[in-house]
């Protein structure tokens, strides 16, 4: 879908760069469906923040997604494409042959009155599903299993995708957006295509309210207070913060390696850091 821009009828207009949604479901999601969702403001069961940056929001309903789309050869009709308000991607509401209705994340060039299918053997176009061992490799997919039958992990974003570069070993090998190339199993589901809504990282709120209706709240830079509250503030006139940016706790922060998860080095054949290492 196309960006929008508006009149600058106001300051917040002026900026305001927002994805088109004309084309979307106008309507309340399927009732049964849809879960209640609770929000904490980042508070625990004591009322203190544990979370800093989170509270207020626009009340929103939780929609149940089919990320696993283990229903094997029973083929499906989009219904319709919906604003899911917990996701960057749109979702499509799919009616399967025997009448169930289920939610999945809509890829590219979906269209309501297409016919998806999920299966061992089924054809390469968007919105079906099957196992990566049958898909030709240059495929390019999302929604993708890391371990068979527990659901798609890895792009579900907006305009995310992986593509297939080749096979070893019983195992797939497939190419991340973030330059990561690694094994997967070949038992594996995966969708065809990219995620939906590519436009939205293009967007410009316009104004910190429109944020506010997200549930985030503003945070102070840590350079900008003093140094009884941040590791980085105080100092005469404007400084940088010092050598290694850490958050309020002392913990380092803006590019420091977390993972932690050694157990699955072996799967990971190209760092999304080899080219920093150079």
């Amino acid at each position: 879908m196309a960006l929008k821009s508006y009149k600058p009828t106001s300051p917040a207009r002026r900026g305001l760069i927002l994805v088109d949604k004309s084309g979307l479901w106008k309507g309340k999601p399927v009732k049964k469906l849809v879960e209640g969702k609770r929000k904490t403001g980042g508070r625990n069961n004591k009322g203190h923040v544990t979370s800093r940056g989170i509270a207020g929001g626009h009340k929103q309903k939780y929609r149940l997604v089919d990320f696993k789309r283990r229903k094997f050869d029973v083929s499906a009709t989009v219904e319709r494409i919906e604003y899911d308000p917990n996701r960057t991607a749109f979702i499509a509401l799919i009616k399967y042959d025997d009448g169930e209705l289920s939610y999945i994340i809509a890829p590219q060039r979906l269209a309501v009155g297409d016919t998806v299918i999920s299966g061992e053997k089924v054809d390469v176009k968007p919105g079906n599903a099957m196992k990566l061992s049958q898909m030709p490799i240059g495929t390019i997919i999302h929604n993708v299993e890391m371990k068979p039958g527990k659901g798609g992990q890895i792009a579900r974003s907006a305009g995310a995708y992986v593509q297939i570069v080749g096979r070893d070993r019983g195992m797939v090998i497939v190419r991340l957006n973030s330059g990561e190339q690694r094994y997967i199993r070949s038992d594996c589901m995966g969708t065809v295509g990219a995620v939906s809504n590519p436009d939205n990282s293009n967007q410009n709120f316009g104004k910190a309210g429109r944020t506010r209706w997200k549930g985030r709240r503003p945070l102070t830079r840590g350079v900008a207070k003093n140094p009884v509250d941040h590791p980085h503030g105080g100092g005469e006139g404007r400084t940088s913060g010092g050598r290694h940016p850490v958050t309020p706790w002392g913990k380092p922060t803006k590019g420091a390696r977390t993972r932690k998860n050694k157990q699955t080095d072996k799967m990971i054949i190209r760092s999304r850091h080899a080219k920093k290492k150079r």
